[in-house]
């Protein structure tokens, strides 16, 4: 049996990247072939595909609870993703060729790896299936600021090139019409993505309390910014890795301390926390 992984969880837009890459510059295999957001493809897909059981999604996340509280295809979904995805060249993905040929297995891992991806905040419980013994730590940020995020990624989105082609040209809307969203409706609000913060942090929350602290770790995302080193200390130790005092200072001094609060900056802002006061400091802020 091989050593169990690290899962990193935490709502978006919360500082879960950061703290993957963070991990993973001191000595973590965070995967292979990872999107733009430091998420391993191999583990973000089959996020995706258990939330797509329930008709659930990352901004829809509580959908899940049909597929967790229905014991006999929780049992298969577990089943399948054991025999079929996490011990066969599906792992190829996130392990790459060469760790591949040599442990065929993710179960056979004698390494320090794990993976983070913000739905694995309510996927986890069948990933506590699979590797029982992993130890899970999660993030968390002020609400305001990732309810901004979220707006502000919402409304920054970009065309690609093809996009662009496929509005300039209306008939291929006839071959071929449009199966995305525009944006994500909830998070184009303050409030939406309020809400969907306080459900992430109240769900990983509930695994944080039933794991116990030699199984999980609470992290505040302004405290990682203004105290670095103590809290990848903390991590560090947590986690059980061999690390210098030398490569987490390094590690630690590439954080950008500004964005800690950075609402404060922001008189709408600002505004909208006077607002919700209460709901903020039911989650420490």
């Amino acid at each position: 049996m091989g050593t169990s992984p690290i899962i990193i969880i935490g709502m978006h837009r919360s500082g879960t990247t950061m703290l993957s890459r963070q991990l993973e510059a001191l000595g973590v295999f965070m995967g292979n072939k990872k999107d733009s957001n430091h998420e391993a493809f191999f583990f973000l897909r089959i996020d995706e595909w258990l939330m797509g059981q329930c008709g659930g999604s990352w901004d829809n996340p509580q959908a899940i609870r049909y597929l967790l509280e229905n014991q006999e295809v929780r049992a298969q979904v577990s089943d399948y993703i054991r025999r079929y995805l996490m011990s066969t060249p599906r792992t190829i993905s996130y392990l790459g060729w060469q760790r591949y040929l040599r442990h065929r297995s993710l179960f056979n891992l004698d390494m320090p790896w794990g993976w983070k991806s913000p739905l694995t905040t309510f996927t986890l419980p069948i990933w506590l299936d699979l590797v029982p013994h992993a130890k899970v730590i999660h993030i968390y940020r002020h609400g305001v600021d990732v309810a901004n995020s979220l707006r502000q990624r919402n409304r920054d989105w970009t065309p690609s090139a093809f996009q662009k082609l496929y509005y300039r040209f209306p008939v291929l809307h006839a071959i071929r019409p449009k199966t995305g969203e525009f944006i994500r409706v909830r998070c184009d609000s303050l409030e939406g993505g309020l809400t969907l913060w306080e459900e992430y942090v109240a769900e990983a929350r509930a695994h944080v309390q039933a794991l116990g602290e030699q199984r999980a770790l609470e992290l505040k995302y302004e405290t990682l910014l203004g105290e670095p080193e103590e809290a990848l200390n903390k991590i560090i130790r947590f986690c059980g890795l061999p690390v210098s005092d030398e490569a987490i200072k390094r590690v630690g001094g590439l954080v950008r301390k500004e964005r800690a609060y950075a609402y404060r900056e922001k008189p709408d802002l600002r505004a909208f926390a006077d607002r919700v006061p209460e709901r903020l400091a039911g989650y420490g802020y």
